[in-house]
Parts: C-alpha cells; structure tokens; sequence
C-alpha cells in the first residue's frame, strides 16, 4: 500500500496484519476492490432515508449522487443508516427521539473507520439531530438536505404544508368549509417527496445549515425533484473529500460567528422557533457560547426579508426561484459576518457575494421588508423567569400588548376535551394556557403550542388569541403563541400555578410576560403543588432515560450527558 496521509480509517484498513486483514476481507465481501484501502479517504454516508418518514423518501436516491461525488474525488464511500425521525408519523411526537437520533449519529461515526461523513436528512429533527451527533465526534461533516416539496395545489391555486391545513382545520370547525372540501385539499397538498414546502422547521434547518457553512448553496431551497438537489449532492461528495484531505472538521466551522450569522438568517427568513432549541443544544455540543437571550438580541434589528408562509405569502419553490438562501443573505450582507468559514468557499460572504435576486417580492430588501418586526422574541418576567420565546412575525401586531384572563388547561387532553364545549367559560380577550407539555411532562415537548381557538369565538370571526404553554408549535403555525415557557409546569416552573381567571399581562415590545398574582398566593400554590404532584410515569426503557436527563428549554433540551463534545477516538470515557 502507498506512504499516503494516514487517516483515521487506516487504523482498520492499512494494517499490514491479522486485524488489516480482517477488516479489508469482511468488506471486500461487497465486491471493493484492492485499491480502495490503500489510505483513500472512506466518506460515511448517514442516511435517514425511511418510507415511514414520507420527507425523506427521495434520499435513498440523493445518496447514490453523493457517492458518485465521492468516488470520482478519489475517496470511498459507505453508506449506513440511522434512526429516521418522522415528524407526521411518529408518536408521541418526533422531539422525544432527537437526543437519541444525535446518541446513534454520534457513536455509529465514532466506533466505525470513517474520515468524514455526509449527513443526508430532511424532516424536522433528523438534521439538527444528526449534526449534534456528528458535532460530538467532529468529524469533516457536510449536510445534503432532502429539499422541500412541489407547492401543493388546491383548485387553481397554491397551498402550503402546515399552514393551510391550519386554516382549513379552523375553517372546518368554523362551519365556513364542508368536509368534502377539506378532504379535497388533502389530496392536492403533499405532490411527491420531500418537506414542507412552507418555512417549517424542516426548511428553517436546511437553510440554517447553508447559513452556518455545513451545506453547499443552495442546499436550503432546491425542490427534492430538482435536478439541482442531485447536483448538489453530486458536489458534496467531491467537497467531503477535500475536507477531509484538509483537515477541516466541523468545530473549524461551527463557529460564533457562523451561529449569529444564522440567527440573523432565521429572522430574514421568518424561520420556526424549533431553530432556536437545536441550535442552542448543538452550540452546546460544540462548547460555542450561545444563549437563549442571544436570539432576541440577534434579531432585534433584521426585519423580515422573505415573504413565504406561514409569515407571508408564497412557498419555498418561489423562493428558490427567486434566488434562493443566497439571495437573501445579500440583502442581509450589512447584518452578517463575512468572514464566518464555510465548506463549501472558505468564507461565507463566497456563498452570496455574486448572487443575484430575480424576484424582489418574494425576497425583499432591507428597506422594504416584509414586515418590519421578525425574528425571536426572548420574554421574561414571574411567569418564564428561564424564558419564553414568541415569533412576532407570525403573530397578530394587535395582541403584541395584551392583557387577559386565563383559560387553564391541565393536559392536551384536557384541551381537546373542551375547547368546543359552549359551556367553556371564554371569550376573544382570554388568554389560552396549556400545561404539562414541556420537555419532561409531555414528555418530549410535542407541537400543540398553537392550539385551536374555541368552536364558539371562531363561530363569532374571531381568527386569533394570545396563547402560552410550555410545548413547541410547528415552524408552519401561526397565530399569537408563546411557547417554550421556562422552568415547564412538570418541573414545577410558575406555569404549573396558573389557575382559572387569573390576569396575565404581554407586552412583547418590552419583552415581558407576568402573572398578576400576588407573591404570597403563587407560594402558597408552589407548596401546594409539591405536596401533589406525581411522579412522572416512564418507568422504563428511553422514555426514562429522557425525563431523567433532559435539560429545559433554554438550554436546547439536550441531555445533560451529551453536552460537550467527546471526539472521536474510541476510548472508554467517551461513550
């Protein structure tokens, strides 16, 4: 075998002994030939392709281009799969597996003879797991997304996941759309493979990882069936390559400055809260600085530049034809860092310094935002004094200032038991409050947060109401929705003291959020509620080891275990 570089899979394929020769035997029983193990570079591909999870389902394709990328620059690639995280299909919501996705991400890179590593993924939490778990190891590492879907269609005009099937919902029980129509629109929603088509959080995450430098241009906005999602990952194969031949690993990347970079590209794009979980826990993973009150203070001055629902109008194939990630980090070029590093052109300005706009209502300026008030607001006050979050751009300007009662809901099945009773006690200026679906007490804080107004006020025309809890909401919602409220009720924060009729007080320009309950009350409540609560009910199995070990919402909801990373030599300590 030639004198090359040693890398890392030399340790198992260059040994001229018995151990060499059985790691190059077992894996020439897949018809590799001599020269593959004569110190090329071996390029895992960590696929999340799964038919359970219908956003993923073009990957098993996107894969086969990745490798051909691969073997024409001279390294070998191997694909191997892990856990598939389905954010429609998989119960009792997809959150609760992200921390494990990220555990098999991250020993599955570290125990196999891997130099660098393609992550292919797509639906919500399958790309932020996947690179928390490449992050612990710090390998080379690029992502390659599954791209968004077609617009859906619904007699001659477009419709968006998420968003429209929220709006056809409420108008269902509104009494203003017939079931015939609203199974109508289903057929005419999802058209192929792919995501969401609207800014959800599987979008968010792919142009994040653009935004961050782990993908290539491009990679946020090209349709699934475009031939330019295949070119793209034709190109990452090459690019994981020259990584690898450099050294460059993702730590060198995932820099402070690439992190504030893409807060500020999450408020342009109107992008899901959910972005604000993953990325403070794959902060954590990489030691980089990053917290919660960062994302307010990061966005406090970037409008929003991209007019796609849910914040707007049109869907992610205008925007890619628009010009794409690129085009709207242009317009965003005063509020970015262009010298955070990238994978894919050494710096990122190399990602938008020669991009081009070719439609200026879909990506705006900064002079002529869409909205003048994006990004994530950080409250505070006696009910979140860990923090709430809220994004104002989907929200309604008229309830940015509120004050209101509280309609208290113990439980998500309390809330569907009776939000459409005419008897609940009720009206436009209440303020809705669920309970019990953070992190710990869901457990795996599922995307109820937006929860449905009641059958009567929407009966009446009423289209929105302030409504807080601890749970998340998908990046496709919208409405007036505090989320992420710090301690959760199951951890006995402030929420879990809200009672019927209490007043709540908003002010989201000031960034507050206060129950207007005397002090000596909420202690009385607090006794009361530790002298009643009850144990949390996973007795076993990962259901445990999650309530045991996950950390709130302001810190990411990463295990608190799994914080730091542990690279990738094999040693005893770093399992």
């Amino acid at each position: 075998m030639s004198e090359k570089k040693r890398l890392r899979s030399q340790h198992s394929y260059g040994a001229r002994n018995k151990d060499g020769f059985i790691h190059r035997s077992w894996m020439k029983s897949q018809g590799l030939p001599d020269d593959v193990f004569d110190g090329r570079p071996v390029i895992g591909i960590c696929n999340t392709w799964s038919e359970l999870t219908p956003c993923n389902a073009g990957l098993r394709e996107i894969a086969d281009h990745v490798k051909r990328g691969v073997w024409e620059a001279g390294g070998l690639p191997l694909e191997f799969p892990v856990m598939s995280l389905g954010e429609t299909q998989m119960r009792p919501t997809a959150m609760l597996f992200r921390n494990l996705l990220s555990m098999d991400v991250e020993e599955s890179l570290r125990g196999n003879p891997v130099d660098g590593v393609v992550l292919l993924g797509g639906c919500d939490k399958t790309t932020p797991g996947q690179l928390m778990g490449a992050a612990s190891v710090d390998l080379p590492t690029l992502v390659v997304s599954a791209g968004p879907m077609l617009n859906g269609k619904f007699r001659g005009r477009d419709i968006g996941s998420g968003t429209d099937v929220w709006k056809f919902s409420e108008a269902v029980r509104a009494g203003s759309m017939p079931l015939r129509d609203f199974f109508a629109a289903e057929r005419g929603m999802s058209r192929g493979p792919g995501t969401c088509m609207t800014m959800g959080s599987a979008s968010t995450m792919a142009c994040l990882a653009e935004a961050l430098g782990v993908a290539l241009p491009g990679n946020g906005t090209a349709p699934a069936v475009d031939a330019q999602r295949r070119l793209i990952a034709h190109e990452s194969g090459r690019r994981i390559v020259d990584l690898v031949q450099r050294d460059v690993r993702l730590s060198q990347l995932l820099t402070r400055a690439a992190f504030r970079n893409a807060i500020r590209v999450l408020a342009a794009i109107g992008g899901s809260t959910n972005a604000v979980l993953h990325l403070l826990a794959l902060a954590r993973r990489l030691g980089v600085e990053l917290q919660l009150q960062d994302f307010d203070t990061l966005t406090a001055d970037v409008p929003l530049l991209v007019d796609l629902q849910p914040s707007g109008r049109f869907l992610m194939e205008e925007l890619h034809y628009a010009g794409g990630l690129p085009a709207v980090m242009k317009n965003l070029a005063p509020l970015l860092d262009p010298a955070a590093p990238s994978a894919a052109t050494t710096t990122i300005e190399g990602h938008y310094r020669d991009a081009e706009c070719y439609d200026s209502d879909v990506v705006r300026t900064l002079e002529a935002p869409v909205k003048p008030v994006s990004g994530i607001w950080v409250l505070r006050g006696n009910l979140c004094p860990n923090g709430a979050v809220m994004k104002p751009s989907a929200a309604s300007p008229a309830l940015f200032r509120h004050r209101g009662r509280a309609v208290v809901f113990s439980s998500i099945e309390d809330l569907r038991a009776r939000i459409d009773s005419p008897d609940l006690d009720v009206d436009e200026n209440s303020v809705l409050v669920l309970q019990g679906c953070g992190p710990r007490g869901y457990p795996g804080m599922p995307e109820v947060g937006n929860m449905p107004l009641p059958r009567k006020l929407l009966e009446r025309g009423i289209t929105d109401m302030l409504r807080l809890s601890d749970a998340r909401m998908s990046g496709t919602a919208f409405g007036s929705v505090i989320l992420h409220v710090a301690p959760e009720a199951a951890a006995g924060g402030p929420l879990a003291l809200v009672r019927d009729g209490d007043e709540i007080e908003f002010d989201g320009p000031a960034r507050r959020l206060d129950l207007l309950v005397a002090p000596a009350e909420l202690a009385a409540r607090a006794a009361q509620w530790q002298a009643e609560k009850a144990a949390a009910p996973q007795v076993r199995g990962y259901a445990k080891l999650y309530v045991d070990h996950v950390l709130q919402a302001d810190e990411g909801c990463d295990f608190d275990f799994l914080v730091g990373a542990s690279g990738s030599e094999v040693t005893r300590e770093s399992h």
